[in-house]
């Protein structure tokens, strides 16, 4: 592990980002790490809208169902390998892994044609869906490992400001040059930024051995909602990252069907995923009305995510750690339910392309900036094993379970003939409920993070494991 940062430079940094300086280095390979893997995804975000589209709008929740599917599969498999190898080599083999299916989409969407090429891009579609969350999750799951508490308070926003940067950067690139080199070609560049994600994952593993469990009480205190206890302590002493974390493969379900706490963090993915599915297609539907040319729609998708992106920027520069510090988490997080009832009552009010995009970038921006630098804080209390394992149940399969929800409610809402300002209106409702989820998690978590809680939180477990 290398020394604190030294120099008038360094000082001077950490004082701007508010960060201690022995936190800068692995600060710094964090906000790189994030601005790879979300430049890398932005690139091919706007590439699987458009192919989304044009396999079919009325089609979109039977891909969303083959999303679920496939995270049904790589949940267990993932879980295995967090199991059996350390951090750093199963974060490379993974990311590893999508960057060889990336190129293997490449050679096919250049080679085929008609058919064919609507079939490939319908399961590129799916599996964008699929890379998206894995890559973020681990990334995250990293930085809660890594990070305590009142760490996470301090670095998280910058953290998430190289990912929002990265971003920009993506959709930029995609905006500025789909119509020129053509959007299958920019599949390569998204490869190379997987695979310098790998080398920034391996560089904060190196900076922050160990911190996971160092000085966080509610590692041990709070959710042990285990059946057997991990093998940790069986291991040598040796920092957390150099070492698998064992357990079973079940071990993020079980261990979440057992804590209200997870259940609650759970059930927030749910509400957040669900109302973001309804924005989602009537985003589609006006679009699709609006614009026929398939490049156009490309480079419009591209723009609003740009335009998302530079929000969020200056949200995540000026907002974002002065809003964990002074408002706390419970506050912080219930800032994106309270913006999203704001904006589904006043899309009930207008179905119009321009308020719906001004709805989207402000919805997108507040989960980016506020909500998921927060949401994240809601993991530094688990233990190590929840970080990987109960963390990537909820990111990835629990994320997906409620866009198949939300998708196919929004189906079944438009069969039994709901307009769209009826879809705005009922998704109101969702938000009164998960605004209150919000306040009770933060809350919670503020609970969680304190020390001098274990017999609480073993009355606590009882009470879980009890029904």
């Amino acid at each position: 592990m290398e020394d604190k940062p030294r120099g008038l430079t360094a000082h001077t940094l950490a004082r701007v980002l508010n960060l201690d300086r022995a936190e800068l280095p692995a600060a710094l390979w964090s906000w790189l790490y994030f601005f790879c893997i979300l430049s890398g995804y932005y690139i091919l975000r706007p590439l699987r809208d458009e192919m989304g589209l044009a396999g079919g709008i009325r089609n979109i929740p039977w891909l969303w169902t083959g999303t679920l599917t496939v995270m049904l599969v790589a949940h267990p498999l993932f879980t295995k390998l967090v199991a059996k190898l350390p951090r750093a080599i199963f974060i490379g083999f993974i990311y590893r892994f999508f960057a060889v299916n990336l190129l293997a989409f490449f050679v096919l969407l250049t080679l085929s044609r008609g058919a064919a090429n609507i079939w490939i891009g319908r399961i590129f579609y799916v599996w964008t869906s699929v890379f998206n969350l894995f890559v973020v999750s681990v990334f995250w799951a990293l930085m809660v490992d890594s990070f305590r508490s009142d760490e996470g308070k301090r670095v998280f926003g910058f953290i998430a400001l190289g990912g929002t940067l990265g971003a920009v950067v993506g959709a930029g690139t995609t905006a500025l040059l789909a119509t020129v080199l053509g959007p299958v070609n920019l599949i390569l560049i998204a490869i190379v930024m997987v695979e310098a994600a790998v080398h920034c994952a391996k560089a904060v593993i190196r900076r922050q051995p160990g911190r996971s469990t160092a000085g966080t009480a509610t590692d041990q205190d709070e959710p042990d909602v285990s059946v057997p206890a991990s093998r940790d302590s069986d291991q040598p002493k040796k920092p957390d990252g150099e070492h698998p974390i064992g357990g079973s493969i079940w071990a993020g379900l079980q261990h979440t069907l057992r804590s209200r706490y997870l259940m609650g963090i759970m059930l927030f993915i749910l509400l957040f995923t669900v109302t973001s599915s309804l924005v989602y297609f009537q985003q589609a539907e006006i679009i699709a009305a609006e614009l026929s040319d398939r490049a156009r729609r490309t480079a419009m998708f591209a723009t609003i995510d740009l335009a998302v992106n530079l929000v969020t920027m200056a949200t995540q520069l000026f907002l974002t750690s002065r809003a964990l510090r002074r408002l706390g988490v419970a506050v912080t997080l219930a800032i994106l339910p309270a913006v999203s009832l704001g904006g589904f009552l006043l899309l009930g009010l207008s179905q119009t392309l321009p308020f719906l995009i001004g709805f989207q970038v402000l919805r997108r921006s507040s989960n980016y900036a506020l909500s998921r630098p927060a949401r994240e804080i809601l993991f530094t209390v688990l233990k190590r094993e929840d970080k990987y394992k109960a963390k990537n149940l909820i990111d990835t399969l629990v994320y997906r379970t409620g866009d198949q929800i939300g998708a196919w409610f929004y189906a079944v809402m438009i069969l039994v003939g709901f307009t769209l300002a009826g879809i705005s209106f009922v998704a109101v409702a969702l938000c009164v409920g998960w605004l209150a989820l919000a306040l009770w998690l933060g809350g919670k978590q503020r609970v969680l993070g304190q020390p001098g809680t274990r017999g609480a939180y073993r009355g606590y477990r009882t009470r879980a494991l009890n029904g």
